[in-house]
């Protein structure tokens, strides 16, 4: 059954401890639509070439996942300014875990939960999908959790997916007469998260593939504006001839991945962060890959949409009623004064 309401619901915004090192701690915003759920949920990953920014980076798309029935939580996880790989890749296997052993308070289940990143942080949702039960990556315990980081998908925004591409691309960058102002802090902040070329090639997921190293491959979906020279650029060091997202979903698909690859117009310029707000329909698509891949029971969808339904019609003239599994409206406006 498909059931689609056109106007979005409302949601709470709360932030959580969801991890302490010492005496950090960790926080997760989480964004839950209102209604009893149970909802999708994504763990989202934040982007800033693994060293800056945090959970309130993206919030325009967390605020958006809220509004159409999904809940949203944002990570706040060690930067690798002070904390090199892969302690940023086990926060967030530990965050996936976290969700799944308080599924229930967040109106979500274990089933129902994916991972979800935008450029550094797209590479690092799909390495922990990929590699969820690596020792490194779950070396921290959750007491009594019985839970892995296993996701039923991954959605991913302009992901740097390998990272040792990435980073070759922009230190030939660097050796021309006049380079791009881009190469110049790109490089020096991979230097500092991953510390060596052999890490870096170590965990990236598109090298991962084509070693043929045996790895979970979730249902994917990968967002990519046309012209991105920063996560879609041509690797010389690469046979294909294509450049690097349809060269990952190639590998992708041949390791056994369902993977979808949705491109979109954009005006983003190098070393710049994309305007949320103006990238047309992405979220939309986002949404159907999502209502394909965490499903909700046909009964808890309608018995949620409702308490929705009654919510806009109340107080206005008009019958409500269910036939089957359609909803009907039948409303006049209500008089207004003269």
């Amino acid at each position: 059954m498909s059931l689609t309401l056109d106007n979005t619901t409302q949601f709470d915004v709360e932030e959580k401890e969801y991890l302490r090192h010492g005496t950090k701690g960790l926080l997760a915003r989480i964004y839950t639509p209102k209604g009893a759920g149970p909802f999708p949920a994504l763990v989202e990953v934040h982007g800033g070439a693994w060293c800056l920014s945090d959970r309130f980076t993206e919030k325009v798309r967390h605020e958006f996942m809220a509004s159409h029935g999904v809940v949203s939580v944002a990570l706040d996880f060690r930067s690798g300014n002070e904390d090199p790989y892969p302690a940023s890749v086990a926060d967030v296997n530990y965050a996936v875990r976290w969700v799944k052993q308080h599924a229930k308070e967040l109106k979500t289940k274990p089933e129902l939960v994916g991972l979800s990143g935008q450029s550094s942080g797209g590479h690092l949702a799909m390495l922990v999908a990929m590699r969820p039960n690596d020792p490194r990556y779950a070396a921290i315990p959750i007491a009594g959790s019985s839970h892995d980081a296993s996701v039923r998908c991954v959605i991913m925004s302009w992901p740097v997916i390998n990272p040792l591409g990435r980073y070759r691309y922009a230190k030939a960058e660097l050796a021309k007469p006049n380079p791009p102002e881009w190469a110049k802090t790109i490089a020096p902040r991979q230097d500092k998260y991953w510390q060596s070329e052999a890490n870096q090639g170590e965990g990236s997921p598109l090298l991962i593939l084509e070693r043929g190293e045996k790895v979970k491959t979730p249902p994917a979906f990968w967002l990519q504006g046309r012209g991105d020279v920063l996560h879609d650029y041509l690797d010389p060091e690469s046979k294909s001839g294509k450049t690097e997202a349809p060269r990952f979903v190639d590998l992708y698909r041949k390791a056994g991945g369902e993977i979808e690859l949705n491109y979109f117009d954009s005006d983003r310029k190098p070393g710049q962060s994309p305007d949320l707000t103006n990238i047309g329909d992405t979220f939309e698509r986002m949404l159907g890959f999502i209502g394909k891949k965490l499903k909700v029971s046909c009964s808890v969808r309608l018995a949620t949409a409702r308490r929705i339904v009654r919510a806009r019609v109340a107080g206005a003239r008009g019958r409500l009623s269910w036939r089957g599994a359609t909803i009907h409206v039948t409303a006049t406006a209500r008089s207004r004064p003269s």
